[in-house]
């Protein structure tokens, strides 16, 4: 069993995810938006990589149980009934209902992915039930960091590390990419304090510049939700677990 680190999907051909399990991190804070919108009852997200594409989609769905939610440049989109704040996503607007999301990073890698074996949605929020279950799988894993505007991103990387850490736990004698243990390194370095961490990175302070500061306290809760969301047949469900 070998665990990689993707830092960008940038180049990357969607049929190199073929028949791989890969999981997508985007801290802020798409995959956390994602995790807690199903936790909290949602009845699937369906990402997209387009705005364009998101509203053509709703267009064919039953209007009073889609939503459209998402982001461009950390802001609500225009006509968009929510953003892509996970505090938003509360069991009072998400509950039994699909949600076409589009976010600037995360949904066009989770997009990109698409044809993955088995494709999960992670953050620090679901690390740890994230890592049993791959573990559980034994299978090589393909960790894909949503990043941030086509370059590295420094939070999904430190939760990378920490997933792989956890993974290790399970798996002993897990093979690492040079990739995976650049990730740990980073992870041990800078994740010490993850609230910190995450102001501290060129996201964070962008979205405390524009408000968002208690969605990085949000999305710095670590181990908080045991939900892992799978993606099946182009929509994000719960994994249910046999």
């Amino acid at each position: 069993m070998k665990a990689n680190v993707i830092f960008t999907p940038e180049n990357l051909d969607e049929l190199s995810f073929s028949g791989k399990t890969t999981v997508v991190i985007d801290v802020l804070r798409a995959t956390t938006t994602i995790i807690n919108a199903l936790n909290n009852g949602a009845k699937e997200i369906i990402p997209v990589a387009s705005v364009e594409f998101a509203v053509k989609v709703s267009g064919g769905m039953f209007g009073g149980l889609t939503l459209l939610g998402g982001e461009r440049n950390t802001k609500k989109i225009e006509g968009f009934a929510m953003g892509n704040s996970p505090q938003e996503y509360t069991p009072e607007n998400v509950n039994g209902k699909s949600i076409i999301l589009y976010t600037t990073n995360g949904t066009k890698a989770l997009v990109k992915a698409k044809f993955s074996k088995n494709l999960f949605a992670a953050s620090f929020s679901n690390l740890s039930a994230v890592a049993e279950h791959l573990s559980s799988l034994n299978q090589d894993i393909e960790i894909l960091c949503a990043g941030r505007n086509h370059s590295f991103s420094l939070e999904d990387s430190i939760c990378a590390g920490k997933m792989i850490t956890e993974i290790i736990k399970f798996k002993e004698g897990l093979e690492l990419t040079d990739t995976a243990k650049a990730c740990i390194i980073l992870s041990k370095s800078f994740g010490r304090n993850l609230l910190k961490m995450l102001m501290e990175t060129e996201h964070g302070k962008l979205l405390i510049e524009n408000g968002f500061e208690d969605d990085i306290k949000f999305c710095s809760k670590i181990n908080n939700i045991n939900s892992i969301p799978a993606f099946n047949g182009n929509v994000i469900k719960l994994l249910v677990k046999e």
